[in-house]
């Protein structure tokens, strides 16, 4: 299996317990730590370095975990993250990831403080309720967005969630505001139609769709209107494994092989895994396959439920 993804590596994530540490111990280190050697800057330097060997397309940065008491902390730390993007990516562009964005845009307007030539970053996210403030800023730089598929308004769908339909029309909005107003083109947009993590995907109500459903259904539709193009589909796909009890790599590896089929084209991953370059395994397979069905009816959930608890048997580590 060699396919075409896209891929934006996930490692620098202040989120993930072992390199929050050392991203806090390197914090912690005062004005010298982006320039004075050390263990967690050496550590962070890693991490780039590595994912930049491995192939990854972007080099995503998330620091939010900084800024839970002073969000002005992580606008300052982003600043020194992409100078060492810069530094030690040798040419793979940053993801700048944030939920604040204030963070995004002070990341975009440092990845182009420079005068050397830089490739165009991504920046993760613009949602239906930020893209008015966020999407003027094309004129002044040139970056590529994930539209994150989530609303402020009260979903409609089956058991209170987004439909697929519902799904759909923020991207659409997105699209629309994107390319017909702020001069992106079709390429410059990654949806995101989020993950749900499979362990939990079991709708508690009859005729409720799985959010896996939602999710691959949602990644068809806009990769089959001929309106969009030429966009991308991303998905976090580190997020399907959570509490699972075993073989995440290999749960991953099949979700991604999956999703690929419903149109997606890029990924936020463990970019060491190669995920798209090699064959999952037909039991993987299966599973994920059985959770993107999941259409609502008894029969899919059964299906699904049954392949999840013979999983979770067998792949769980005696005691």
């Amino acid at each position: 299996m060699k396919t075409s993804l896209i891929t934006i590596g996930e490692s620098i994530h202040a989120s993930i317990p072992k390199t929050g540490k050392e991203m806090k111990q390197l914090v912690e280190l005062g004005p010298e730590a982006y320039s004075a050697a050390s263990e967690p800057l050496d550590y962070i330097k890693g991490l780039i370095e590595s994912q930049a060997a491995d192939g990854a397309d972007y080099i995503a940065v998330n620091l939010d975990a900084f800024g839970e008491d002073d969000p002005q902390v992580t606008v300052d730390i982003m600043v020194e993250y992409v100078r060492m993007i810069h530094k030690w990516s040798n040419g793979v562009p940053i993801c700048i990831d944030s939920s604040n964005d204030d963070v995004l845009r002070a990341g975009l307007k440092e990845w182009y403080n420079t005068e050397k030539e830089v490739k165009q970053p991504l920046i993760n996210s613009v949602k239906t309720y930020t893209m008015e403030a966020m999407l003027p800023l094309k004129k002044d730089f040139d970056y590529a967005f994930i539209g994150l598929l989530v609303s402020e308004d009260k979903a409609t769908g089956p058991g209170g969630s987004h439909s697929v339909d519902e799904l759909y029309g923020l991207a659409k909005q997105i699209f629309e505001k994107a390319v017909g107003e702020n001069g992106f083109k079709p390429g410059d947009i990654f949806f995101d139609s989020t993950v749900f993590p499979l362990a939990i995907d079991m709708p508690m109500e009859p005729g409720v769709p799985g959010y896996t459903y939602r999710a691959f259904e949602t990644i068809k539709k806009i990769t089959n209107d001929a309106m969009m193009e030429g966009v991308h589909c991303t998905l976090g796909v580190s997020n399907c494994v959570r509490d699972l009890p075993g073989r995440k790599i290999g749960v991953c590896r099949a979700y991604v092989a999956k999703a690929m089929e419903y149109g997606l084209d890029t990924a936020i991953v463990n970019v060491a895994h190669h995920y798209g370059q090699v064959d999952p395994d037909p039991e993987l397979l299966k599973l994920v396959d059985a959770y993107a069905k999941m259409d609502g009816s008894p029969e899919r959930m059964n299906e699904a439920m049954t392949l999840m608890g013979t999983f979770c048997r067998e792949s769980r580590k005696p005691s």
